[in-house]
């Protein structure tokens, strides 16, 4: 084989192993930012399911128990029934 020949292909050789180099570099980086990407979106589901049960069951209570209902009109409207005594007291401040 004569000098110019194996130069080429020495050459052909680099030019491939640098170009799979930096190719499968990209690659191995993108892989990663997918994973953390997967991993957070996990996260996120893992969240999201806790809020739906947690929703799913306040609509169930809603749909079902009157002393629910009653809870949260007494203590998101105010609500009192007939003949009951509210008594109100100013918030006092920690700070004094």
């Amino acid at each position: 084989m004569s000098r110019g020949l194996r130069r080429f292909g020495v050459a052909g050789l680099v030019l491939i192993t640098v170009t799979l180099g930096v190719y499968g570099t990209r690659a191995v980086l993108k892989v990663s930012e997918m994973r953390r990407e997967m991993d957070s979106m996990e996260r996120d589901l893992v969240t999201l399911r806790a809020r739906t049960e947690a929703l799913t069951k306040t609509v169930e209570q809603l749909r079902n128990d009157p002393a629910y209902i009653e809870k949260l009109a007494r203590e998101d409207l105010g609500y009192v029934r007939e003949g009951e005594t509210v008594l109100k007291f100013p918030k006092s401040d920690a700070g004094r």
